[in-house]
């Protein structure tokens, strides 16, 4: 059995992503939803969902002293970021020229305005909402059961740019092709939101809480 804490630093979904992860938990499994970094340490594996913006995201963490522990988790355990929780582990994001934790070298950048057309020249919106196809890099536990071009649900005005390629675990488009995943080690984060993603996303929650990095 593994114990499984979703960070609670004051916003983002919380409880749709616990929900999610308790669907697929079953018994070999607890889940619990907590900001308390005694609970954060002890747990087993972390999951960090975010919804929202950067600067606000990362002016909780501070105020509730999650800095250093959600660090800590993201580089020592196995470690699930979505949404926001990819794009806090990067160095930096345009969104309000917040730093980031520095986890993973890279940049946020907003969707360009001047990029933002279809192939017919039909201008795009941002934030880029709805489902769109996702495909993996390379070979991954988290992938497991879910085929390149699955479509999985978006909701983001921002991208996340990394320095270093091989920390892509998959790329999406809107138009241009982006980054929408990333891995290191026992780190796993993605841009999309799997607690609202039908049955892909709950198999890749499936996957994090049955992955042995």
């Amino acid at each position: 059995m593994s114990h499984v804490v979703v960070v609670d630093y004051g916003m983002g979904n919380l409880r749709s992503v616990a929900k999610a992860l308790e669907y697929v938990a079953g018994s070999e499994h607890t889940i619990e939803v907590s900001g308390d970094l005694q609970r954060l340490e002890a747990a087993d594996k972390v999951v960090f969902p975010g919804q929202g913006a950067m600067r606000d995201c990362m002016r909780e963490i501070d105020a509730r002293g999650l800095r250093d522990a959600v660090t800590h988790a993201a580089k020592n355990k196995p470690f699930l970021g979505l949404c926001i929780g990819l794009q806090l582990l990067f160095d930096h994001s345009e969104e309000g020229d917040t730093p980031g934790l520095g986890i993973l070298s890279g940049q946020v950048k907003k969707f360009p305005a001047e990029a933002m057309m279809d192939a017919k020249g039909n201008r795009l919106k941002v934030p880029h909402m709805g489902w769109n196809e996702v495909y993996p890099h390379q070979a991954h536990p988290l992938w497991e059961g879910i085929a390149s071009g699955t479509r999985f649900y978006f909701v983001h005005s921002y991208y996340v740019q990394p320095a270093q390629s091989d920390v892509i675990a998959a790329h999406s488009a809107y138009p241009f092709q982006f980054a929408c995943a990333a891995e290191q080690e026992a780190l796993f984060a993605v841009q999309f939101h799997p607690e609202k993603s039908d049955r892909a996303g709950l198999k890749l929650l499936s996957n994090f809480l049955t992955w042995s990095p």
